[in-house]
């Protein structure tokens, strides 16, 4: 049996066992998700197509990795007007396995794992939050959004991590890009760019 999914505004034909990645779904490893947006279902020439969903089909899955898809670059630049502009994106994304395929309003077998009470995980996400990567310097923070590239919001990502002024930015080694690139949205290519701005900045 095969069934046609909409998830993330994509659309995926999938089976029993099949490993996918979608969009980044909010859930834990190893938890249960249910896909309700059923577009068809079926199994060899017999298919029953839904307007729009299949009333009572439900699709379950289990969440085996969280991670990231590959960086894809936006680049734009003006002839003769000394402007250009990079943008790296790395869209999140969730591996799953498809554990069943659902009809007639049928209750999933398999259920998502206890999770642990709410004032633990809160403490821990608190724990999360008050651990930035990098020690920020004293003294008043630049307007990072002066270099091209950076918004008020990734000022805002950066300083909430501890970068604060252009002397800063620009003394990134190599080995804090690549941590910058594996804990935020932020591309390597990215970032090196803001630091060589930053290093005429911070002149």
């Amino acid at each position: 049996m095969f069934a046609v999914i909409k998830t993330g505004g994509k659309q995926y034909r999938v089976a029993a066992n099949d490993l996918l990645k979608i969009e980044k779904v909010e859930a834990s490893v190893g938890d249960i998700v249910e896909i309700g947006h059923v577009l068809a279902h079926g199994e060899g020439e017999n298919v029953t197509f839904g307007a729009p969903f299949v009333e009572g089909a439900l699709v379950t899955a289990e969440v085996v990795e969280q991670g990231k898809n590959r960086t894809v670059i936006a680049f734009k630049k003006r002839r003769r007007q000394n402007s250009r502009r990079k943008i790296g994106h790395r869209q999140l994304l969730t591996t799953v396995r498809i554990s069943e395929i659902l009809l007639d309003g049928a209750k999933p077998s398999k259920k998502a794992e206890a999770k642990a009470p709410k004032k633990e995980a809160k403490a821990k996400s608190e724990e999360t939050a008050a651990a930035p990567l990098f020690k920020a310097p004293k003294g008043e923070p630049d307007d990072l959004t002066v270099i091209k590239g950076i918004g008020p919001v990734a000022a805002k990502d950066l300083n909430e991590q501890g970068i604060i002024t252009f002397a800063q930015l620009a003394k990134l080694s190599d080995k804090d890009v690549a941590k910058i690139d594996e804990h935020m949205p932020f591309s390597a290519d990215q970032i090196k760019d803001w630091r060589e701005q930053a290093k005429e900045l911070a002149k």
